[in-house]
């Protein structure tokens, strides 16, 4: 009696479920990602071994570009609010409600106060422009207004640390300028953001 031959077929895969998965990634990793702000200077940090993370919040950003220009950067909306309005106290200038919602949504700035006004008139385009050229926020001891914006934002949010970012062709005597103005204030712990570099190998 012959054999009967049993038909062999392919075996099949959905692959409805995984494509409804890589969506699904695709779409967790938009919504929670957090891409980080245009900053209104670029510096070329130096690198260092140091694994030390800065938090992702609450974090004063004093940047130094290698023209010895100091910016000064802060997060968080209603912190930026509360510091504007101090410093318009403090320097008697006043800022409308369109203003401060401009400032708390700049990353960072480097004029002085008395040119802040006009630089928060300007366009988004036009700030981009300005920031080339901007010249910075005073910190001669004269006049030290970095001081000021390092006080009122700690008065506004206690909870901050502060970062220093400067360029590695920066001056040094910058550099010494600003630590002692967070010293003046009585920060003696604070942050030097660098480069992450592999660390030497043992031979």
């Amino acid at each position: 009696m012959p054999k009967v031959k049993v038909k062999r077929t392919k075996p099949s895969l959905d692959m409805t479920p995984m494509v409804d998965l890589a969506f699904l990634l695709v779409t967790f990793f938009m919504l929670t990602t957090k891409f980080a702000p245009e900053e209104a200077v670029i510096v070329d940090t130096p690198s260092s071994i140091s694994e030390i993370k800065l938090p992702e919040s609450n974090v004063i950003t004093i940047t130094v570009d290698k023209s010895n220009r100091v910016f000064f950067g802060v997060d968080g909306k209603q912190t930026k609010e509360a510091l504007l309005n101090k410093m318009a106290g403090k320097y008697g200038v006043s800022f409308s409600p369109a203003e401060t919602e401009t400032f708390s949504l700049i990353p960072n700035f480097g004029v002085p106060m008395n040119r802040l006004k006009s630089y928060l008139a300007l366009s988004s385009d036009d700030r981009k422009k300005f920031d080339k050229s901007a010249p910075g926020i005073p910190i001669d001891s004269t006049n030290n207004e970095l001081s000021d914006w390092v006080l009122q934002t700690r008065l506004s949010n206690p909870k901050v640390v502060i970062a220093i970012k400067g360029d590695s062709d920066v001056s040094y005597e910058t550099i010494q300028k600003v630590i002692q103005t967070l010293q003046d204030r009585k920060v003696n712990r604070f942050n030097l953001i660098t480069d992450m570099e592999n660390k030497p190998q043992n031979l």
